[in-house]
């Protein structure tokens, strides 16, 4: 295996799409259904082909290339991760993924190895959710676990649909059953990924294998209050929704706290209306994303969260509403498939670490129903989703020699 073109050929690949944003040099910004995703989509349908593969876009834009086995009737072996960016995001994000799955089947191609089972690439569409605040879009299609309903209901910030967005993009949302692929068609999943964190790049280790990703909760609150006049208004007297949401999110930072290690919770999202600074705010909308190995905890801090918006909002009057985003349970890995790459990474001489991802992926809806593995390589400092997000190429070869080996034993 040579490595030193593996490390050229994804250089060359990631560093051309980082060229398909809509903020360029403020970071990747690549949203679900716009210019830079169909952009994205057709050069990696043009690698694809190049690699050899049987290439595809479903219905709700998702990208498939396959690489045909002995027997196409035995449940694939899918490798892959997802396309999209959040706002002002790096450029390694989930493209890596793909790039490194695309690679694999090239090497499979190009090396004469012919598998029992067909060998899929999956680019799957929006998994961030970033502009409808969902998750997890692409590949919970292929699951068929979304439906026509759903994507009128969720809207971006402009309150255009998935739905609609769907339509613009040249997709025929009815069509979105179809996205489903057969129970039992899809035996392995396998996701790399970079670390998004900093353990593994502060502690000098060169690989991270996953054996748990965290479930998540997100919301989006709106309070109801009224608006008045900030100057004749006394301060026993208002429903005043900014006063309201505030007192409630200082407490969520330390409801994750007094939880176990690694149970996050984040408001990273609030939007004031009317936003004038006279005024006594009329409603206050933000976002809360909660995250844990244990759904117990998740569910636990979403009740103590509700309990607290119960008592503050009836103190004055106002009133609140709720809309459940995402709910997605904890998910624990593939032990099998986690030991072959524990013993390639012996084998090659690569220090290695077992470890979970409080991040979530592709993997964590699908790992739900399906046998499913990731694998991490070091970000450089932990940083990621922002434009400095850096992990060395020669990272990527390196997993792409374990899955490699792991692919051909399973």
């Amino acid at each position: 295996m040579d490595l030193k073109k593996i490390t050229t050929e994804i250089a060359d690949d990631l560093d051309f799409l980082k060229t398909f944003t809509a903020t360029p040099g403020n970071g990747c910004t690549r949203m679900p259904f716009t210019r830079e995703t169909r952009d994205a989509a057709e050069y990696l349908k043009k690698i694809m082909k190049e690699a050899g593969l049987e290439v595809r876009e479903d219905c709700v834009g998702n990208i498939f290339g396959v690489l045909p086995g002995k027997d196409r009737s035995l449940p694939c072996i899918m490798a892959g991760s997802h396309y999209d960016s959040v706002y002002n995001g790096g450029d390694y994000d989930g493209i890596a993924g793909v790039i490194c799955a695309v690679e694999l089947a090239r090497l499979l191609h190009e090396e004469g190895k012919n598998l029992e089972c067909d060998f899929v690439v999956a680019a799957f569409m929006d998994e961030e959710g970033c502009r409808f605040g969902t998750g997890y879009f692409g590949s919970k299609c292929m699951l068929g676990q979304m439906t026509i309903e759903e994507c009128k209901h969720f809207t971006d910030k402009d309150d255009i649909s998935v739905y609609d967005s769907m339509k613009s993009y040249g997709l025929v949302p009815e069509e979105l059953v179809n996205a489903a692929w057969p129970e039992g068609s899809i035996g392995h999943f396998i996701e790399l990924h970079i670390e998004q964190g900093p353990v593994l790049d502060a502690t000098g280790i060169e690989l991270g294998l996953v054996d748990c990703i965290v479930g998540i909760q997100r919301y989006m609150i709106t309070v109801n209050g009224r608006s008045d006049h900030a100057g004749t208004t006394p301060m026993d007297m208002r429903q005043d929704a900014v006063d309201i949401a505030t007192k409630v999110i200082s407490k969520i930072g330390d409801m994750a706290r007094a939880e176990k290690p690694g149970t996050v919770a984040t408001v990273g999202y609030m939007k004031v209306t009317p936003s004038a600074m006279n005024v006594v705010a009329q409603s206050v909308d933000f976002s809360i994303d909660i995250r844990s190995t244990e759904n117990e905890i998740i569910d636990k801090i979403a009740s103590q969260i509700m309990a607290e918006l119960d008592k503050e909002t009836q103190a004055t009057g106002a009133t609140y509403s709720v809309d459940r985003k995402l709910t997605i349970t904890p998910v624990q890995l593939s032990a099998p498939m986690l030991d072959i790459m524990e013993g390639s990474c012996k084998d090659l001489g690569y220090s290695y670490k077992r470890m979970p991802s409080g991040a979530g992926h592709d993997a964590l809806a699908i790992g739900q129903s399906i046998d499913t593995v990731m694998i991490f390589v070091p970000s450089k400092e932990g940083r990621s989703h922002c434009p400095v997000e850096h992990t060395e190429y020669e990272a990527f070869s390196k997993a792409i020699q374990v899955l490699y080996e792991l692919i051909q034993k399973i």
